[in-house]
């Protein structure tokens, strides 16, 4: 079985639902004990987020490499960047990381979206998320048209993952809020909604949410499992 490095900890909340969600697949797929191969580079997250407050992102970009060349001597074949915003950085990283393989969380979430048949998503995550191109073009070159929550929806949405979910509080008052957003994104056209922050499947689910949930934590973990199974569907029974 292939190793799946996860460059993860921003934040720990939802790197934490993402070895749970990859280990649980992999069960499925091979019964008995099994469980995924895996190497985690889990950085503090605090350092990172104020240096993306100062706008200081060549400090991020160097932590994330040199975490990158950690996971890579450690033996690797793919990688995760377990965060949408860090993908800013994907094609730096990616280089880096060569020869093992870098899934991008953009094209996982636009290749869903096309599957699924949608021409016209919501898009929410971290201001950076939301505002700059990095990932909005991985879905508008899969054919799909982009929108976003206003500017004071962006502002609150931005607000709610560093003071809320990446801290691990889930308030009913804030699921009340971002199932309004969504609400207002689909009155907009949006078919579903891209989750383009892998701490908002924890608060907007599919059961509370208006528009169909594009879960790119959930996506992205289960392409990983695609990729080192390879045409492993599932098998009967508990043999290992």
């Amino acid at each position: 079985m292939k190793t799946i490095g996860l460059l993860g900890g921003m934040s720990w909340e939802s790197t934490r639902e993402y070895y749970c969600l990859i280990n649980e697949t992999v069960r499925e797929r091979l019964g008995g004990l099994h469980s995924a191969e895996i190497i985690m580079a889990s950085v503090d997250f605090a350092p990172l987020s104020a240096a993306m407050e100062a706008g200081d992102w060549d400090e991020i970009r160097r932590i994330l490499i040199e975490r990158t060349r950690c996971l890579i001597s450690a033996g690797i074949d793919l990688l995760l960047i377990c965060t949408n915003t860090m993908h800013k950085f994907a094609e730096e990283v990616a280089l880096a990381a060569s020869p093992a393989k870098l899934i991008h969380i953009g094209d996982v979430a636009a290749s869903e979206a096309r599957r699924l048949g949608y021409n016209k998503v919501a898009l929410m995550g971290t201001r950076f998320t939301m505002e700059e191109n990095f990932y909005r073009d991985k879905l508008r070159n899969a054919g799909l048209e982009v929108i976003i929550p206003d500017d004071d929806e962006r502002k609150w949405i931005d607000n709610l993952i560093f003071r809320e979910l990446c801290a691990g509080i889930f308030e009913d008052e804030s699921r009340r809020r971002i199932a309004e957003i969504t609400a207002r994104l689909a009155e907009n056209g949006a078919e579903a909604v891209v989750l383009g922050c892998t701490e908002l499947p924890l608060i907007l689910t599919l059961e509370e949410s208006p528009l169909p949930v594009l879960d790119t934590m959930a996506l992205h973990a289960a392409a990983a499992v695609d990729e080192v199974l390879g045409g492993v569907k599932q098998l009967r029974g508990n043999s290992l």
